[in-house]
């Protein structure tokens, strides 16, 4: 068996909470007073295009609420979107505490459209985590497609039976798995430190994983 020179993770969901799901749309519409069926579907018709960064943050707002006139402002949605991130602060500590190890190259492998993904990459200093961000909108092609492992694979130039691969939707896992990678689905830091332990994977000694 490939001793795991790699680990990706996934964001939203793992070390964030997501950045634009549906609670966070069904707060939207609520908030500023969406019809939520209409808001929906043109959301379902976008999304693919912005995750794959094949249209702006201004087109899908624009396209998706202001399609029609609004007693609110573009920017006001936009600080909406960006608030409803969150993180989790020990899953960062301890992805950081993995990187810093020095044991592994770690990355992300992550859905999500450019804007969004630069400001959470920034505001909660997600390079400190990670060598690489193998996101949905720089790449073109979007989770669970086996595309978006198959890319970040050649980039990295590592054998999928080398990586490890973390995410919290099992519709992914199952993708990487099939490509010969090991998964794991994340259920909360407790458990992944505890299978982390049972799998040998980490702590163990430190070594270098540089690209």
């Amino acid at each position: 068996m490939s001793e795991i020179t790699t680990i990706l993770w996934d964001i939203g969901g793992v070390l964030l909470t997501n950045g634009w799901d549906r609670q966070s749309r069904q707060t939207a519409a609520d908030v500023f007073s969406l019809d939520w069926d209409e808001f929906e579907h043109r959301h379902q018709e976008l999304e693919p295009l912005w995750d794959k960064g094949r249209i702006s943050m201004r087109d899908y707002l624009d396209r998706a609420i202001f399609h029609r006139p609004r007693p609110f402002s573009l920017e006001q949605i936009e600080e909406f979107m960006v608030d409803c991130s969150k993180p989790h602060d020990e899953t960062i500590a301890f992805a950081e505490e993995v990187f810093r190890s020095g044991a592994f190259l770690q990355a992300a492998v992550n859905n999500e459209p450019l804007e969004l993904n630069l400001r959470r990459i920034q505001h909660f200093g997600l390079r400190r985590c990670f060598t690489a961000f193998f996101s949905s909108c720089f790449l073109g092609e979007a989770k669970p497609n086996p595309e978006i492992f198959r890319k970040t694979l050649m980039i990295l130039q590592r054998s999928a039976a080398e990586c490890l691969f973390i995410d919290d939707r099992a519709v992914n896992v199952e993708s990487a798995a099939q490509l010969g990678m090991k998964t794991h689905l994340y259920g909360g830091l407790a458990g992944l430190r505890e299978w982390l332990q049972s799998q040998r994977v980490y702590p163990r000694s430190a070594r270098s994983a540089s690209l």
